[in-house]
Parts: C-alpha cells; sequence; structure tokens
C-alpha cells in the first residue's frame, strides 16, 4: 500500500503547484475569515473523487469541511488543516499576494501557512480514492476555519459537535524550511493577564497632590515580571527529552543561552501599556496586558495562583482579565511521533527534531481532546511574511511524507 499510494501522490506531483494557487487565490484573510468558497471548491474536488464530506457550521461564514477514506484497521488517521490566513498589505509585496509563481518558487498570503500542506493532503486524498486497495488505515480529513485568531467558529465546534473521532492527527502547519527539519510534538502553555489600576488625579505641576496611577502599575508589572523571570519551572520527566531537542532546535538561530530561556524558565511580554489623559495630568486610571509563557506540562494554574499572591502587596492594582492554557506534549515513544518522524528522516535525509512550539494553536486542542498529534509541513521560514512562499520541492517532500505516512501509522499501532 505505501508504494501504490506513494506512487500515485508521486504521479500527481505537478498538480501540487496548481492546486496550492486555487486555494491562495480564494482569499481567506481574518479577519473576516470567510472561507465559504474555498470550502465549495474543496468540495467539488472531493465529490470528483467519489468522497463524501460533511460541514460543520457555527458561522456561516466560516464553514468547516470533513472527509473521511475507510480503510483496512479499526484505526483513524487524521490530516487536518486550516483555511483561513492572515491579513496581508498588498503595498510590501513584490508579487501577488493572491498568488503568483515564479520559476518554482510559489508566491501568496497562506503558501506556507498553509494552503501548501492542504493541496499535499488533499493529493493523498485523492490518491486514496483512486487506488485498487484501500489505505491500511482509515484517512480523515478537516479543513477547518477561524485558527489566525483562535476563533470558536473553527475547530472548538467540530470538536464540542463530536463529529472527530481519530487515534491521530497531523497538522499541515510548516516546521521545515531550508535549514532545519522538525516536527512539533508539543506546545508552550500561556497566561495572558489584563491588569488595572487607580490613582488620584492632580495637576501635573502638582504631582506630589495625586497618586499616579501608572507608576503604580509599572511598580507591580516590574515585580511580577521580575519574579517570573526569576523563576525555576519543574518539567515533568517525559518532557525533558523533547525540551532538549527543542533547545538544539532553537540554538541554531538564537544560540544555546536563549534557547534554553524559552523553555527553563517563564518568558514574559508587556505587549500593551495605556494610561493618562493629558501630559499635564497625573492619570487615576491605566491598564496593561502581559503575555506569560511555560514550557509544556508546567502546571500554569500554579504559577498564575503566584502572580495574584504577588500583587497582595499592589493594593492598587488589581486583575482584570484573565485566560490560559497548559502546554500540551506527546511522548515521544507515540505511534504518530514515531511514524511521521521515521518516514520524514527517510525523506528529508536529514535530522528531523521532534521539538516544542514557542506559542501554541490547533494541536493543543486536539491533545486536550485525547487526540495525539503532531505539525509537520516542509514550507519556507515566511509565514505571515510580506512575499511569503513555499517552493515545487518543498510540497512533493511534503506530499511525500503524507502519502507514506498511513502505513507507517498502521505499522507502529
Amino acid at each position: 500500500m505505501t508504494t501504490t499510494l506513494a506512487s500515485l501522490v508521486r504521479e500527481r506531483h505537478a498538480e501540487l503547484a496548481e492546486t496550492t494557487l486555487e486555494l491562495v487565490g480564494h482569499e481567506t484573510t481574518n479577519p473576516p475569515g470567510d472561507t465559504r468558497e474555498v470550502v465549495a471548491w474543496l468540495e467539488s474536488q472531493f465529490t470528483d473523487f467519489g468522497i463524501e464530506t460533511e460541514r460543520v457550521v457555527a458561522n456561516p461564514e466560516k464553514p468547516n469541511l470533513l472527509a473521511t477514506v475507510a480503510g483496512e484497521r479499526d484505526r483513524t488517521l487524521l490530516f487536518a488543516g486550516h483555511l483561513d490566513t492572515v491579513p496581508y498589505d498588498a503595498d510590501g509585496w513584490s508579487y501577488d499576494p493572491l498568488g503568483e509563481r515564479v520559476g518554482d518558487q510559489l508566491y501568496g498570503r497562506g503558501t506556507s501557512d498553509m494552503k501548501g500542506a492542504l493541496a499535499a493532503m488533499l493529493a493523498v486524498a485523492r490518491a486514496a480514492a483512486e487506488s485498487e486497495t484501500s489505505p491500511p488505515v482509515t484517512l480523515s480529513f478537516a479543513f477547518v476555519s477561524d485558527e489566525e485568531v483562535a476563533g470558536e467558529a473553527g475547530l472548538p465546534a467540530v470538536l464540542k459537535d463530536g463529529r472527530l473521532a481519530a487515534d491521530a492527527c497531523v497538522i499541515g502547519e510548516p516546521t521545515c524550511d531550508d535549514e532545519r527539519a522538525s516536527l512539533t510534538v508539543a506546545d508552550r502553555g500561556s497566561i495572558w493577564l489584563t491588569f488595572e489600576a487607580t490613582g488620584k488625579a492632580a495637576h501635573g505641576s502638582r504631582p506630589m497632590l495625586g497618586e499616579n496611577a501608572i507608576d503604580r502599575l509599572w511598580r507591580a508589572l516590574e515585580d511580577v515580571r521580575t519574579r517570573l523571570e526569576d523563576r525555576t519551572l519543574s518539567i515533568p520527566p517525559t518532557v525533558e527529552p523533547v525540551l532538549e531537542e527543542s533547545v538544539d532546535y532553537y540554538a541554531q538561530a538564537m544560540g544555546a543561552d536563549t534557547a534554553r530561556r524559552l523553555f527553563d524558565r517563564p518568558t514574559v511580554n508587556l505587549g500593551t501599556l495605556e494610561g493618562g489623559k493629558a501630559v499635564n495630568s497625573v492619570p487615576r486610571e491605566a491598564r496593561a496586558r502581559l503575555d506569560v509563557r511555560l514550557a509544556p506540562g508546567v502546571e500554569t494554574p500554579a504559577v498564575l495562583a503566584s502572580i495574584r499572591d504577588w500583587l497582595e502587596t499592589h493594593r492598587a492594582v488589581s486583575i482584570a482579565d484573565v485566560s490560559y492554557s497548559v502546554g500540551s506534549y506527546e511522548d515521544l515513544a507515540e505511534p504518530i511521533v514515531d511514524a511521521t518522524h521515521a518516514v520524514a528522516s527517510d525523506i528529508l535525509e536529514d535530522r528531523v527534531y521532534r521539538r516544542s512550539a514557542t506559542g501554541g494553536g490547533d494541536a493543543k486542542q486536539f491533545r486536550n481532546a485525547d487526540v495525539p498529534t503532531v505539525e509537520f509541513a516542509v514550507a519556507t521560514n515566511t509565514a505571515h511574511a510580506c512575499d511569503e512562499y513555499t517552493t515545487v520541492d518543498a510540497l512533493a517532500e511534503t506530499a511525500e511524507v503524507y502519502a507514506r505516512l498511513p502505513e507507517a501509522f498502521a505499522s507502529a499501532v
């Protein structure tokens, strides 16, 4: 089956570029994130393959599309990806943001993140439908909306609806470029905090008669940030080998010390700071938003509890809003990790790092739903950038890995 499915995909390598440009030509920038046209086109493709599809819709403008090809074994491998892209400023582009081919390079918003990978998944679906034998495991496909803004209309709606039952998942996020190859098997946790401070207004020429809310907020922020950045994190033993490979991976771009700093302690970013109405007035109110990231497996609620304790000494400062997540991870012995790593290493003929992402996305939601998940696609390091692009070779390598993965996964479970 491996040779049959992979060879069928290989025979259509030339079509990967055309499919990618077709997908990119359907503008799905989010906001507003309208995916109706591209979903209709994908439905027509699956219909041509003889594969039935199903829509899951929480927002009529942001439908999600599911499809399934039955396999020989009672196991399901899910290929998943998002249809929406981040916005673009056309004035900053040298090529058409809605798709342009120059030699072996394909330019356009979403070529790297992640419509190129969706084209590769579509090629696997077509090959599975046209093959004379069934795939070794059932293949499911989930093309979802609203990922770029972490919206509820995309994957959360599909998971809530209970339409996805998979034993493993691979998401087509770009994880390999010309310099390094990897698959992500973990993500970091996060705490997003909104702080508010109150003070006492006064004339700017007599500041000692007031209480400056910005000053109060700044002192609290500096206290919290310093304590967080000095805090050593407790890492679960299962995560330690993942973090070692992560440090090796990121060290090539930022140095070993900085790479290790991503995981052994919290990272803190002051994203916004607002306060005051005029330069000659003591501000009565101030507001700031803080982004804290934590290594996979760290108990996020415990860190949040410490932050609340530290604020007890800053009576004029309170937490107005908070959201958090716990970093998720896969054991390196997990079958989908083992299978994807083995196939990618063979095809790319290079070291493939098994690493943690620095942020988090749909993979976290799948893992929290008890679906072992990795992210993998060959692309370029241009996601979200002007003149985002992928290459013909990257598309072919991604499709080759996806085509060989069902057999490898079936052998691993």
